[in-house]
């Protein structure tokens, strides 16, 4: 298991994000990625809804540093293929979503829903399997209201786990799971893919991935210098009993 790399919390209007945190059911810690809010321009003025904090596996920044690592914040941000490489990469996500206004389960659940379901068709992904799930996703949210404060958490790896929270704490088991991945992943395009409805977020996740990355890649050239340089002194250490064995 990578390590956790060391990172700051973040504060997102009244909501904080803590540097790391745990979901229900796992011994393994996740670093705060990135966080922003969601919001709409209505009637000339924009309103703001909800805060999102995306956490990601520690393994995440190895496996992202192959292909991105030495790009700055600017080039992830433009990026599509960074974002698609978030959603998709061998490492778990856990995401955090709290209410900056009041949303009905209905409302949240509906527009997510009709998002990630465009962009699944969109890519010829959708099928009856995925109609399915995401049918199961609509019904979990129901009877659910949140308030101000209140949290919906999403756990997004080959499954879609799903939990509520009023205060934002973290309880022991999942609301609720749903065995498909193209729907955990859609869910997690939806709030930061190339259409994501949180620019902010997205801007927050390309800033500090990109300085992980570089401090990554120092990490990496500091453990080569070393490797060399030990190797290095074990040659001359070969070649000093070379010429001693030579002079007996």
């Amino acid at each position: 298991m990578a390590p956790v790399p060391s990172v700051t919390g973040v504060q997102v209007e009244s909501v904080a994000f803590p540097f790391t945190t745990k979901h229900p059911g796992s011994t393994k810690s996740f670093f705060l990625g990135g966080a922003g809010f969601r919001g709409l321009e209505i009637q000339g003025n924009f309103v703001k809804f909800t805060a999102i904090g995306v956490y990601l596996e520690g393994n995440a920044v190895p496996s992202l540093a192959v292909k991105w690592g030495g790009k700055c914040a600017g080039e992830l941000a433009e990026s599509d293929d960074f974002f698609a490489d978030v959603i998709r990469g061998p490492f778990e996500k856990f995401v955090r979503v709290t209410m900056i206004l009041p949303l009905s389960g209905n409302q949240y659940s509906e527009k997510v829903s009709e998002n990630s379901i465009a962009a699944l068709k969109s890519l010829g992904l959708y099928t009856d399997a995925e109609a399915e799930a995401f049918e199961k996703f609509i019904e979990i949210f129901k009877d659910e209201n949140f308030p101000p404060g209140s949290s919906i958490f999403f756990g997004v790896s080959e499954s879609l786990k799903i939990f509520f929270s009023k205060d934002g704490t973290v309880p022991e088991t999942w609301t609720a799971v749903i065995e498909n991945k193209l729907l955990a992943e859609a869910i997690l395009a939806s709030m930061i893919g190339k259409h994501g409805v949180s620019p902010d977020a997205k801007l927050s996740l390309a800033t500090r991935v990109s300085e992980l990355l570089k401090e990554n890649k120092d990490q990496v050239i500091d453990h080569g210098l070393l490797e060399t340089s030990r190797v290095t002194e074990e040659e001359k250490l070969v070649e000093l009993e070379r010429k001693e064995v030579k002079v007996e």
